[in-house]
């Protein structure tokens, strides 16, 4: 059985964070374990507020887990604050660390800051360098690099700029781009490679961001390669999308399980 570790925060309403994560392993068929950084308020609407766990705790759910099981990736997602940073990269030099895959999420799509204004400077000294796989959105690539990004060549010139700050390969995420295709650029210090969808007009895409990461992560658990498990990736977060869930009042989530030989069940099912 092969397995995946997500450590990110809690989104009760199902679409992002460790829930998004667990539901892209299993669809993966991988095995998701989560430890949990924060518990957030928030539903498809806006994140309303944030508390962390302690340090410690944190600690303690990555140690138990990698003394217990054997873990073939871990996917990093929202860490908010310098000591969590610190306590999370600190824990995983103690233990055999397989791909690691970072995702720094930093501002919800509500605009709720998730990762703290002065850890975004240890977010990148300290975790990078514990990454194979960095994967920035177009926001958080330009907040971490200072550029602004309007096209794929920006992209690829600030895959190159993210490489340099430690991580050993680097994705970078077009979805906010605007066109009629959305463009991923994924770069491993050598090859350039791009990832094209057609853009698909929904407001539900709650947890994308997540939910494409982990499914890198879940790839490369599997045993696949960095750019294979990227080309993976893409094609099931676009099936998501245009299979996405108009659950809630605001933005619903992409459907994780559209590929499943089961389909979730919907109004117009259960009035059958």
């Amino acid at each position: 059985m092969r397995t995946a570790l997500t450590i990110a925060g809690s989104d009760p309403s199902g679409g992002a964070g460790i829930q998004a994560d667990i539901k892209t392993f299993q669809a993966h068929g991988i095995f998701g374990m989560s430890v949990i950084t924060a518990v957030t308020v928030q539903n498809t609407r806006k994140v309303y507020n944030v508390q962390e766990l302690e340090p410690e705790i944190v600690a303690g759910q990555i140690l138990c887990l990698f003394d217990d099981i054997e873990i073939h990736a871990v996917k990093i997602g929202m860490v908010s604050s310098i000591r969590l940073i610190a306590v999370i990269a600190d824990t995983l030099k103690k233990v055999d660390l397989p791909y690691v895959i970072l995702d720094p999420v930093m501002i919800s799509k509500s605009g709720y800051r998730l990762l703290k204004e002065d850890a975004c400077e240890a977010l990148v000294k300290t975790l990078f360098p514990v990454a194979d796989v960095v994967t920035p959105n177009i926001h958080e690539a330009e907040a971490i690099t200072g550029k602004k990004i309007e096209s794929v060549a920006d992209m690829k010139e600030t895959a190159g700029e993210l490489l340099l700050l430690g991580s050993k390969k680097v994705v970078v995420k077009g979805g906010h781009l605007k066109g009629k295709v959305s463009v991923d650029v994924a770069y491993d210090g050598v090859t350039y490679r791009e990832y094209q969808s057609d853009r698909i007009e929904t407001k539900n895409t709650h947890g994308t961001g997540c939910t494409f990461s982990s499914a890198i992560a879940a790839n490369m658990a599997a045993g696949n390669d960095f750019f294979q498990s990227v080309a993976n990736a893409k094609e099931y977060i676009t099936g998501a999308i245009l299979h996405s869930l108009s659950i809630g009042k605001g933005h619903g989530p992409p459907n994780h399980f559209f590929n499943m030989p089961f389909s979730l069940q919907t109004e117009a099912t259960v009035n059958l």
